[in-house]
């Protein structure tokens, strides 16, 4: 067995012959390696296989090293003006924030495709196909000139940090990195949501989530209850109900080090086993109870009476509640139900039921019936709460549709473009980590009107020039300016370079 090689049009191909004996005679097969990009490493290009490496002693396929990067095809010079401020801003600030440890943490063998893929998927809402056509015109270029962003390469990519060892290592140092902020509670929102998806892999299934039939993938994601940051993600097939994954959940969490205290959960998440769950494992929680579990019945023909009165009246968000404390029992442990009437949701809901009635031929007695049961929740809890700080609790909520809105809509985790399991991880972790970082600049600027895509949109308009040694950046107009100002990033006149055109 052995390599011959040939050239053709200036271009080197490869061919691997091998020998096969027919009784006294041995006749030559070969096989097409395809074109030659790196004949001492071994690395070739084919349209069956794309970009890998052979070795001849071992007679094994295999991808081409992470850290290689193929020669592009038809190369363009290196062009002399590009979009410099929202790249620039962006490794400004990740770097500031110390979330460059835990990036780098994921050991990726080229770092340049990583950071440039982060960038990407934060400035960019296209597919991952044109990564490499915003790479050509973008400071990106020059900051990280090794990265390697053919379509073929980013799959690699993909899959390579979705690796369970790449992804624990990166969490290793995302929660190291909380502890020395001081930011790490043991506090969480836990919540899921669904993410559409076409694609034929063994997380793909029909799910019934509220009502609503999707194909789909359950994304299952932690947040901090103090700052709204998330810590952690998991997944599972679309078909997996909500309520079997809590248990899991918390268990790899106690395996990062993250000793859960209290839980805010989703009605969707309680049942009998979960609860138990929390009590053996002494983790404090609230969630909300379902209108058709016994105990909320129960509740509500016990307490529903007397809750109109004026020592359970609490005001929340410019809205008044009725709000009543009742000690309870769960799975025979001591809890506390908040019984409760939100009575502008009350008054909404009677007038859609007065405007129905006709039409429905109710009957006075139906109508009254009706209407003394809308507007009524019940929250449950492990631990006694001032009645006036249960629904500020609870609906930190929010926060977690919030990181869920940010994830979907600006750190492109919407629409899926993945085709395997190993790949969907990697995509997954990026977006996480794009996820925090928008997070962060969006606390930053909550007191301006001033929106994370605005503060790149105005970054990306600060061009810089190109030179054979130096980058020089153009001045900054107002609205540039003021989003370095904010975040405390002074932008330099030069930065040194080496032109890389041919």
């Amino acid at each position: 067995m052995y390599i011959a090689y040939d050239v053709k049009n200036g271009v080197e191909y490869a061919k691997l012959y091998t020998s096969r004996r027919i009784g006294s005679r041995t006749y030559k097969e070969h096989s097409n390696l395809g074109r030659v990009l790196d004949k001492e490493r071994g690395i070739y290009q084919n349209r069956e296989r794309g970009v890998f490496a052979y070795s001849l002693e071992l007679n094994t396929y295999e991808s081409a090293p992470v850290e290689y990067k193929p020669p592009e095809k038809g190369r363009r010079k290196e062009p002399l003006i590009v979009d410099f401020g929202d790249v620039f801003f962006l490794d400004e600030f990740i770097r500031n924030s110390g979330l460059v440890a835990a990036v780098d943490a994921i050991g990726y063998g080229n770092p340049d495709t990583l950071k440039a893929m982060l960038s990407y998927y934060i400035l960019c809402s296209m597919s991952n196909r044109y990564a490499q056509d915003w790479w050509e015109g973008s400071y990106a270029r020059m900051l990280y000139p090794d990265a390697s962003l053919s379509s073929q390469r980013v799959s690699d990519f993909l899959a390579a940090i979705g690796d369970e060892y790449s992804q624990r290592e990166f969490f290793l140092e995302y929660f190291s990195l909380l502890d020395k902020s001081g930011s790490r509670t043991e506090n969480i929102l836990i919540d899921s949501t669904g993410l559409p998806n076409s694609i034929h892999f063994p997380l793909t299934a029909i799910s019934n989530h509220n009502g609503e039939i999707n194909n789909e993938v359950r994304l299952i994601y932690v947040v901090q209850q103090n700052t709204g940051l998330p810590i952690y993600f998991r997944y599972c097939p679309g078909n997996v109900i909500d309520a079997t994954t809590l248990i899991r959940c918390l268990a790899e969490l106690k395996e990062q080090g993250v000793n859960t205290k209290f839980a805010i959960l989703d009605a969707g998440y309680y049942t009998e086993e979960n609860i138990q769950e929390f009590y053996d494992s002494k983790i404090s929680f609230i969630t909300r109870l379902k209108e058709n579990l016994k105990l909320y019945k129960e509740l509500v023909s016990d307490h529903l009476g007397s809750l109109e009165n004026k020592e359970n009246l609490v005001e929340y968000n410019g809205r008044y509640v009725y709000l009543k404390c009742v000690p309870c029992q769960l799975c025979g442990n001591n809890a506390y139900a908040y019984v409760g009437l939100d009575i502008e949701r009350k008054s909404s809901e009677a007038h859609k039921t007065f405007r129905r009635a006709k039409d429905k031929k109710l009957t006075i007695d139906q109508v009254y019936d009706t209407i003394q049961k809308q507007g009524v929740f019940i929250l449950i809890s492990s631990r006694r709460i001032a009645p006036d700080k249960v629904l500020p609790l609870y609906y930190t909520r929010q926060q977690i549709e919030q990181i869920f809105d940010i994830g979907k809509n600006y750190a492109d985790m919407l629409p899926l473009r993945v085709h395997t399991e190993e790949t969907f991880r990697g995509h997954l972790l990026i977006t996480f980590i794009a996820t925090v970082v928008l997070k962060k600049i969006q606390d930053i600027l909550k007191s301006t009107s001033v929106t994370p895509a605005s503060l790149f949109l105005n970054l990306r308009n600060h061009k810089c020039k190109v030179y054979q040694d130096k980058i020089i950046t153009q001045e900054a107009f107002k609205k540039a300016n003021d989003g370095y100002k904010l975040f405390g990033i002074k932008c330099p006149v030069t930065i040194p370079h080496k032109m890389t055109c041919g």
